[in-house]
Order: C-alpha cells, then sequence, then structure tokens
C-alpha cells in the first residue's frame, strides 16, 4: 500500500507517452471514484462510430435535441463495453428523490454525476434531461491498488478534472487542453520515468 492515499475523484488521469497499455494510449480519463477498493473512469476522448441518435435508435428512444443527433458516442474503457454511462452534469437539487431524479446515478463529489440506467436517456429524448452530456460505451476500471501502481511507473498523470474539456473542448483538443491545465504541453512529456 503507499504510504499516504491518494483521491483522484473529479480529477482528469492524462495517459503518458510511455503507458504501455494500448487501449489508453494518448487518452484523458475523467475519474468518476477513487477509492481503497478500486477506481472508476470514463475516458472522454475515444470516439466511436456510433452518433447519439442511432444510439437512441437502438433502444427504442427518439431523440428531439438536435445538439446531440450528430455527437458520437464514446469508448469509456474496456469494461461491460455493452453498456451505457452518461457523463453529465448535476441535476439540480429537488429536482428528484433520494440522491438525484435517476434510478442509477453517481454524484461525483466535487464534480459532475454519472448515470447507468435508461431514465437519463429517456429524459434527454424527451428535452427534459441535462443539457451536458457524454455518452460512453464502457467503462475504465481498476482493482485496489492498481491505478496507484500504474501512475508509480510513470503511466499517467492527473490534474483537477474542468468540465469544460468534457463538454465544450473539440475532441482533438481535449488531450493537450488538460495537458495545459499542468501548464505543460504534449512535447514536454517523456516516456521515461524519473528515478534519483
Amino acid at each position: 500500500m503507499p504510504p499516504t492515499a491518494i483521491n483522484l475523484t473529479n480529477q482528469f488521469l492524462i495517459a503518458m507517452p510511455g503507458m504501455g497499455d494500448g487501449t489508453f494510449a494518448g487518452t484523458v480519463v475523467y475519474m468518476c471514484e477513487h477509492t481503497d477498493k478500486g477506481a472508476l473512469g470514463l475516458v472522454i476522448n475515444k470516439p466511436i462510430d456510433i452518433t447519439l441518435k442511432s444510439l437512441f435508435e437502438k433502444v427504442e428512444l427518439s431523440l428531439d435535441r438536435d445538439d446531440l443527433a450528430e455527437v458520437p458516442v464514446y469508448f469509456g474503457g474496456p469494461v461491460q463495453t455493452e453498456r451505457g454511462f452518461v457523463l453529465h452534469e448535476p441535476t439540480p437539487a429537488g429536482s428528484g428523490e433520494g440522491s438525484g431524479p435517476y434510478n442509477s446515478s453517481l454524484k461525483i463529489e466535487g464534480g459532475l454525476e454519472m448515470t447507468t440506467s435508461k431514465d437519463v436517456l429517456e429524459a434527454i429524448s424527451s428535452g427534459a434531461g441535462p443539457k451536458k452530456v457524454l455518452v460512453t460505451l464502457g467503462y475504465s476500471g481498476w482493482a485496489a491498488g492498481q491505478l496507484e501502481d500504474e501512475m508509480s511507473r510513470n503511466g499517467w498523470i492527473n490534474v483537477d478534472a474542468e468540465p469544460g474539456i468534457i463538454f465544450d473542448t473539440p475532441v482533438g483538443q481535449r488531450y493537450d487542453k488538460a495537458l495545459s491545465l499542468l501548464g505543460i504541453h504534449a512535447g514536454m512529456l517523456s516516456s521515461d520515468a524519473g528515478h534519483a
């Protein structure tokens, strides 16, 4: 176990150039949850060849929002790739019972919400759902201590997440924008781990 526990919830993980896992090369992952039991995040910069309109048709819903129809679905990670995950702006307090208006939502401490139940898609379909959304198929998951180990081997760097990068930045600029939050650009990164 690391001497001090880190909590990467509501942060971006940015893949370093030496990332050994090709699945994650060049990715930015928004961290939804990080505990001593493991971690869960969604890749925010790897679109796949499915639009939201076609995804909604597959689940027998119409999508009457022109602003979302041609938006791509994203590869969220290699776990449960047949399952949808909706990362969205926080639901206003008092808009539903319990933790939110949707059946299965995770309120991310200090950040966004991630919903896996179909009711969020139904709300978006009717125009009542969250306005800012990123939909993925699959998620990125790490067992206890696995992410910390990858970070110690220079696989990732982290920075506090900025929702504007997820929702308002063109996909091709998300990696560089996330790096810019640290005051660096891709050309400054090395694939070699530093050891004194």
